[in-house]
């Protein structure tokens, strides 16, 4: 399997800011609620991937990197800053 070889050992670079932005907007959503939302947009993830995520313990592919930035209405320049 594919070692990240950064030094951090998160294994994505949007996890704290999806977190972050899904906890900042105008109404807090649940991980479940953005699980669900993006759902709609095809991308089947399940709260506990979105957790994963957000604590860096997953991978994000470019597919769901995209939709997790329209949910959030940011941009994925966004998502990707440190």
């Amino acid at each position: 399997m594919f070692k990240n070889k950064e030094g951090t050992g998160k294994r994505n670079l949007c996890g704290a800011k999806v977190a972050e932005f899904r906890m900042g907007a105008a109404e807090k959503m649940s991980q479940r609620a953005l699980a669900d939302k993006l759902q709609l947009e095809g991308i089947d993830l399940g709260k506990n991937a979105i957790q994963r995520i957000e604590c860096g313990k997953r991978f994000v592919t470019d597919i769901e990197l995209a939709a997790l930035a329209r949910v959030l209405h940011v941009t994925v320049d966004q998502l990707l800053a440190p």
